[in-house]
């Protein structure tokens, strides 16, 4: 049987606290890919910052998930959990870089989906320069563009710099579900 892009079943696990060093390791790894493909070479630090992993895996409601596919860590996503508004937030969600391109990505967001199916709304957001997650986030999810943060009009959230390049531009999106 050869293998087609869409083979292969993707689930979610819980993240245990032995594998957290592991799982920031890997999200770093994959969100550096990116950056160094849209301006050569990273900044100091990690993308996202130590600190910024930090404070957004032990938010409130924050769920740390493994992505598998056929049973093999191939990714990972950060939720928070609003249960009583039901307003959900993706935080971080990343794919192994030899994973892109395989269809895993809708996947795996369509098995978060049905985790979580009290959910109202789902929110995100990306950075302006990373095209490929606003063309998947949109095209492929159904989420819509809702805001667009830059030095003009700053996340009331994240009023600092964001340590990203390219002048720290966002994008929020949000899905009704």
């Amino acid at each position: 049987m050869t293998r087609t892009k869409q083979d292969g079943e993707v689930t979610l696990a819980t993240v245990g606290p032995g594998d957290l060093p592991a799982f920031k390791a890997d999200m770093e790894a994959s969100f550096a890919v990116a950056v160094i493909e849209e301006f050569g070479s990273l900044p100091e630090g990690s993308i996202p910052s130590g600190s910024d992993l930090d404070e957004s895996m032990t938010a409130p409601g924050t769920e740390l998930l493994h992505i598998l596919c056929d049973g093999r860590k191939v990714g990972g996503a950060v939720v928070v959990i609003d249960e009583a508004t039901q307003r959900n937030s993706l935080d971080l969600f990343f794919l192994s870089p030899a994973q892109h391109g395989r269809g895993l990505g809708l996947k795996a967001w369509m098995a978060i989906e049905r985790r979580y199916p009290g959910t109202r709304a789902w929110q995100t957001h990306t950075p302006y320069f990373e095209k490929r997650n606003i063309h998947f986030y949109v095209n492929k999810c159904g989420f819509k563009i809702v805001e667009f943060f830059s030095d003009r009009h700053p996340d009331p959230h994240f009023p600092g710099p964001s340590g990203l390049p390219g002048g720290g531009e966002m994008f929020r999106f949000e899905k009704v579900m």
